[in-house]
């Protein structure tokens, strides 16, 4: 088994375009999906907070 820390000095080498442009992609569905989460676990407590507050209104 070859030593990995040998290869820390070693210059970097470039990554094939279509393993670039995979990982790329990946990454941006992965913030897509991440920002999703975010928008709709916002909006389901301002949702949940809003329905709240006006039963309350309407039931005083």
């Amino acid at each position: 088994m070859d030593n990995p820390f040998k290869h820390i000095n070693q210059p970097l080498k470039e990554v094939p375009p279509e393993l670039k442009s995979k990982v790329m992609s990946d990454i941006a569905m992965a913030k897509l999906l991440m920002d999703l989460a975010a928008l709709f676990s916002y909006n389901f407590s301002h949702v949940i907070e809003t329905v709240v507050s006006n039963r309350n209104k309407k039931n005083q």
